[in-house]
């Protein structure tokens, strides 16, 4: 039996999820193979293998979707919750089809919100590695300063790591509110509510407005819409672009790094051969 796919690709592959919750759902014990409990790193023969997640079958995606969605605040960016809390599949049953969110928005944020049963396509948009453009309208108060749009702009360390540059710009100012633009390159927990209240400043809302180029535009709030061709084009380029500079600028370090390693490595192949000549002049 050929068992040549790895069986978190094949998950999100039949639209489960993506990837990297897909291995989730494998470390919790939620998936198995021929009725035996899976393990990360396992694979699995696609044609021959029975594949079942929470004991359901899982069956080959008929049709790719690629949806955007208009989050309402006090939605989980989830499939399901043992709380009862309310979740974003809630707002695309009508649908029919088993769709996932890619990426995520916190529950007490709203805005653009991309679904999809097309695995690889939200693992292009969502890998770290990609670094899509996201943009956020953040209503802020009491009132911000020069010197705490810098600190956030330049990065700043948020649960022990540095964030990368952001830009941000005042789109309106008023007493006792200031309304914000973020222009973001990573998906960190809850990142730019973090960011404001290491600087002082209380979010009173925030919403995502744009991905990649793609605008949430008019949609209403609780509604959802495909999108068009040229959109799910526009997310694939921004993401391969972004995923191209990062690779070559880490070819480029890795060879500086190698570079300097002959460098000091002929230095001291230079000062031997000369210690040893000197050894036979005397």
């Amino acid at each position: 039996m050929a068992k040549d796919t790895r069986l978190q690709k094949m998950l999100a592959d039949c639209g489960i999820a993506s990837r990297r919750k897909a291995e989730e759902m494998i470390a919790s014990g939620r998936v198995s193979v021929n009725g035996v409990r899976a393990s990360i790193g396992d694979k699995v023969d696609v044609k021959k293998d029975k594949v079942t997640v929470d004991g359901e079958p899982v069956r080959p995606v008929e049709e790719k979707l690629y949806i955007m969605v208009h989050k309402p605040r006090g939605y989980l960016t989830a499939m399901s919750d043992d709380r009862g809390r309310k979740c974003v599949s809630e707002l695309v049953e009508e649908l029919g089809t088993r769709v996932f969110p890619i990426g995520r928005l916190d529950k007490d944020s709203e805005g653009l919100l991309l679904m999809t049963n097309d695995g690889e396509f939200a693992n292009l948009i969502s890998h770290p590695s990609t670094h899509v453009p996201k943009i956020y309208r953040v209503t802020v108060r009491p009132g911000v300063n020069e010197e705490q749009l810098t600190r956030m702009s330049v990065g700043m360390e948020i649960d022990g790591h540095m964030t990368a540059p952001a830009t941000i710009r005042v789109l309106e100012q008023q007493q006792g509110r200031v309304v914000l633009e973020f222009v973001i390159h990573e998906g960190r927990n809850r990142q730019i509510r973090k960011m404001c209240e290491a600087v002082g400043l209380e979010v009173a809302r925030l919403k995502r407005t744009a991905i990649g180029g793609v605008k949430l535009g008019m949609l209403p709030q609780g509604q959802f819409r495909d999108l068009e061709p040229d959109e799910i084009r526009r997310l694939r380029t921004a993401a391969q672009k972004k995923g191209a500079q990062n690779k070559a600028k880490a070819e480029q370090t890795e060879g500086k790094k190698n570079a300097g390693n002959h460098s000091n490595a002929g230095k001291g192949q230079r000062k031997g051969n000369l210690q040893q000549n000197r050894g036979r002049r005397r």
